[in-house]
């Protein structure tokens, strides 16, 4: 029965990859909605900043940005929108030439008169003028190349996750896409000032301190395209 179960065992690697047998079949189902901190976990702690003094008998209200009412994210719970436009572009061409020759030549003429005696130890062909003569050449040349383009343009509506003691905010914000039995997600976090958000209550993510933004999938066509586990474990551990 070993060898059976053994064989079972082998049949059924490949669906560990998958993290259920639905999901092979049926395809990856999305993830529940609920606090962003449950979809993009921060380590950080977040210190809530809710007190605000009295402003009585005044028509300015504390923290207010505008005269009659500020409609900009400034609270936990706030919704606000983040506009992610990455167009980087990086070309590195370096090559690497080197050589070198060297040679060396020695011989003992004179050693206190028992370089004669020496001929009878050594072979015969033994020269006291040239004991010892080498020669070396070496060389090497390298090439390296990188030419990368990435170009994303998006828009995610992110959730103030927390706000730190100097009134800046956490953000947090996951939009999942599901195309047929294919998953797309974009996941973006960080933190930002209050004064960057615009009137309309958008932000651009070159303004996010400590920007955390993931742009993935999940489901057959990302599981065609990854690399099998067990060739990235041979690639990862093989010295050659």
């Amino acid at each position: 029965m070993r060898p059976v179960l053994a064989a079972a065992l082998i049949l059924l690697a490949p669906l560990g990859a998958c993290s259920t047998v639905q999901e092979a079949v049926r395809g990856p189902d999305l993830a529940p909605v609920g606090y962003p901190a449950q979809l993009a976990p921060m380590e950080q702690k977040i210190v809530v900043n809710d007190s605000q003094p009295a402003s009585a008998n005044s028509l300015w209200r504390t923290g207010a940005r505008t005269f009659f009412h500020d409609q900009r994210a400034k609270q936990i719970g706030d919704i606000l929108t983040v506009e992610i436009s990455i167009d980087d572009s990086a070309k590195t061409t370096n090559s690497t030439t080197s050589s070198r020759t060297a040679g060396m030549k020695a011989g003992i003429p004179h050693l206190l008169g028992l370089e004669s005696s020496l001929g009878k130890i050594l072979p015969g062909g033994y020269d006291p003028a040239n004991a010892l003569s080498t020669n070396s050449t070496t060389s090497n040349a390298g090439a390296g190349a990188v030419n990368r383009q990435e170009k994303i343009n998006l828009t995610i509506a992110a959730v103030v996750a927390g706000v730190l003691p100097n009134g800046n905010l956490v953000i947090q914000g996951t939009q999942e896409v599901r195309t047929n039995t294919d998953v797309r997600q974009l996941t973006v976090a960080g933190i930002v000032r209050p004064e960057d958000i615009s009137s309309a209550n958008t932000i651009k993510h070159t303004q996010i301190a400590e920007a955390r933004i993931s742009y993935g999938g999940r489901g057959d066509i990302s599981r065609v395209q990854k690399t099998p586990s067990g060739q990235s474990l041979i690639e990862r551990f093989m010295p050659f």
